[in-house]
């Protein structure tokens, strides 16, 4: 087994995580470790960061035919679903409400609106960079509720859950939240337990596991058997992570594997364990494409139900998906954007149908900025032309 710790993850600099020749070992080495493998396996990864990393790299036509590597349900805008967005539309059309979120929701289409529009038609609502500066709307606007839309997974839900903390201790009254918060868990387990598409291994966020730590994932190997690896997101990371994955199902030994250490840590971030705990609990919720899971979103705890916007009256249409689109099997990993009709038509960034094309981390927007522009061939050819445009041209951290 090759021995990734001897790649010295720790000591390696934003650069080296993005080395051609690095990549090309790895590559090499996971060839080898494939022949191995008695038939062709199914690893999905779930983080946006992640597909849109594997997308902008070409690292799918570096694998070997017997490892596809498949999108699961790692957006988080991606995945919050239609009636989400009408009731949050509807928010916006009280005139004593102020609706604050991430750029990324903005453009996502509702039944019949988007947010975009109605912002462009009137409606009070702000983008910005961090709940935080809903509270300053908040303080500069005490006649007005300032609704702050809190969609993410557990690493976006401690920045709202800190806003909120500090709207209860300076005694803001105003701030509420419209939780659309999602926990990773328990679509994991849901994913294995439907049996529509079949995932031999996880390869699992890095920013979730910096809060949840390496160790909460246990349960993928001890209650089904099956294996993961917490990797990063430059190409070595991914590709670290990949032959890891293929090891262990090669030698039937299914673990939790950190090669992500020098940010995640066994037991995670425990402050924002406890601050999330602190005034959230788990709740039944929908997701896009994967319907309602049981205790799969997090709601205000009862104490906390004055900040609760799910509580103003609004009316709601009845809401429903854009016709024709295929957003919820990809999200599953069942089919790929090119399977959908709508991809690269009527579907495309500048007139998105379905959340996958519009979000920064969605799987169709990926494939079309990255995937579609593959060059012809088999796997592996033309492989390190690929690289090194795809790798060589950026440095840094990724988001």
């Amino acid at each position: 087994m090759m021995d990734f710790r001897m790649m010295n993850f720790r000591m390696m600099n934003n650069d080296a995580y993005r080395d051609p020749e690095r990549v090309r070992a790895l590559t090499r080495h996971l060839a080898e470790r494939a022949r191995e493998l008695t038939r062709r396996i199914t690893i999905m990864e779930v983080c946006g960061t992640h597909t849109h990393a594997i997308s902008e790299a070409g690292l799918r036509r570096l694998l070997p035919e017997k490892v596809k590597l498949i999108s699961g349900p790692g957006c988080p805008v991606c995945v919050t679903p239609v009636d989400y967005l009408d009731r949050a539309i509807a928010l916006a059309r009280r005139p004593d409400v102020i609706v604050c979120t991430f750029g990324d929701l903005l453009r996502v289409p509702a039944t019949q609106s988007s947010l975009e529009r109605e912002r462009a038609e009137g409606c009070d609502i702000r983008p910005m960079y961090s709940p935080r500066e809903a509270l300053t709307v908040a303080r500069e606007n005490p006649e007005k509720q300032v609704v702050f839309l809190g969609v993410g997974f557990e690493t976006t839900v401690p920045t709202f859950t800190a806003a909120l903390d500090e709207a209860e201790r300076e005694g803001i009254a105003n701030f509420l939240i419209l939780t659309g918060a999602k926990l990773i868990e328990p679509p994991l387990r849901a994913l294995l337990e439907d049996g529509e598409v079949e995932v031999d291994a996880f390869l699992l966020p890095g920013h979730v596991s910096v809060i949840l730590g390496s160790d909460f994932y246990r349960f993928l190997a001890e209650d089904y058997a099956v294996p993961a690896a917490i990797a990063g997101f430059a190409p070595v990371d991914i590709l670290a992570g990949v032959c890891e994955l293929v090891e262990q199902l090669a030698a039937g030994r299914p673990r939790i594997a950190n090669l992500y250490s020098r940010v995640v840590t066994p037991e995670g971030n425990k402050s924002a364990q406890e601050l999330m705990a602190r005034y959230f609990e788990p709740a039944d919720t929908r997701w896009r494409g994967l319907g309602e899971i049981p205790a799969s979103g997090l709601a205000l705890r009862p104490q906390y139900a004055r900040r609760d916007a799910w509580r103003i009256p609004v009316e709601v249409i009845q809401s429903r998906e854009p016709g024709g689109c295929r957003c919820g099997e990809v999200l599953k990993g069942t089919i790929e954007p090119p399977e959908c009709p709508l991809f690269e038509k009527a579907c495309v960034p500048e007139n998105p149908i379905g959340a996958c094309m519009v979000s920064s981390e969605g799987t169709c927007a990926a494939w079309y900025r990255h995937e579609r522009f593959a060059l012809g061939g088999g796997r592996g050819e033309g492989m390190s032309e690929g690289m090194d445009r795809g790798m060589g041209a950026r440095t840094g951290t990724q988001r």
